[in-house]
């Protein structure tokens, strides 16, 4: 009895010289619950082509929040996303090989979660010369499943070997992708009140892909002004180098569910360039130079938008203003 005691007393002793509360069985205030993120549900994964899995999975809420998701294929780490994304295509993989994929999410606090449920693709047989694309898909259609969310549907495509997997697009951006297997989709992380043109495309094992089939054209409800969409803490300075000023830009890209890797920059109420990232998009800040002559004295008007993940354009930044050859950023 007196043992028992003395190792009751030693671990509410433990306990008090703690900090975080919730180390001792009790809930913990502020911003952590001290639990590890959640594992990640409603894995999928499929073959895109001879050397590709698409994998997909649902968004996990937890506190401190996501900061990526590690996708594994067996044991082995072989990328991240950042919170923002939920699918991902693994590349260089083996024609005719199995492969298991796991999906693990660590949080802002370096901790890293359980791994979800286990799912299991095999990539087709690699096709040598094969030049001959699939058929195009027919029969599309399509209904609004809510004001962020829609279902495709399209009769299957043939090919001279095998259709592999199918590309949805929005307008000109690939946007979601799914098996051969499947006809049917639902398209998420969309906009309200916004207007879409889906189209769907077939792939073979050896990447050809096809014409692309009928457009379903759809308005999601509600309402959408642009502002949750724009890039916010834009601003705008100049700098002179080797005799001409250039213009320098700085924004944090929208929160939106997937990676921006395009902007339009606006000079002047006129199309001045686009700029495009390739995987390596900047997440948290952006930044931007290009000339802009060689006088000085010279005010410009400036903003930017970005395209976002569903294949559409966000909403403008604030206009900034900013003077070739002043001290100082930009003006409101």
């Amino acid at each position: 009895m007196r043992r028992h005691l003395l190792l009751v007393h030693r671990s509410l002793a433990l306990c008090a010289a703690l900090t975080l509360a919730a180390s001792c069985g009790r809930g913990g205030t502020g911003d952590d619950d001290g639990r590890l993120p959640a594992a990640p549900t409603g894995m999928t994964a499929a073959a895109g082509s001879a050397t590709s899995v698409h994998v997909m999975w649902n968004a996990v809420a937890a506190n401190p929040r996501v900061k990526v998701y590690e996708v594994y294929r067996g044991t082995r780490k072989v990328t991240e996303v950042p919170a923002s994304e939920h699918m991902v295509d693994v590349t260089r993989l083996a024609p005719s090989t199995s492969y298991v994929f796991t999906v693990r999410a660590r949080d802002t606090a370096g901790r890293l979660g359980p791994a979800g449920q286990s799912v299991r693709a095999r990539t087709p047989a690699a096709v040598a010369a094969d030049g001959s694309a699939p058929t195009r898909p027919g029969r599309a259609r399509g209904r609004v499943v809510g004001s962020r969310e829609v279902e495709l549907s399209w009769s299957a495509s043939t090919d001279d070997r095998a259709v592999v997997s199918y590309d949805v697009y929005q307008g000109s951006s690939k946007i979601h992708s799914v098996g051969a297997a499947q006809t049917a989709t639902v398209v998420t992380g969309l906009r309200p009140g916004t207007a879409y043109a889906f189209t769907v495309r077939a792939r073979d094992a050896a990447d050809n892909v096809s014409a692309p089939g009928g457009t379903v054209r759809l308005t999601t409800p509600g309402s959408d002004d642009g502002r949750n969409t724009a890039p916010t803490a834009f601003r705008a300075a100049s700098h002179r180098a080797g005799g001409a000023y250039y213009l320098d830009l700085s924004w944090v890209p929208p929160r939106v569910e997937g990676m921006v890797t395009e902007y339009r920059i606006r000079l002047d109420g006129q199309a001045a360039t686009s700029l495009v990232y390739g995987g390596d998009a900047p997440r948290e800040k952006a930044s931007y130079s290009f000339y802009a002559g060689r006088d000085a004295g010279v005010t410009h008007r400036l903003r930017i938008r970005a395209k976002l993940p569903d294949g559409t354009w966000g909403g403008w930044s604030a206009e900034r203003t900013v003077t070739t050859g002043t001290q100082g950023g930009s003006r409101p």
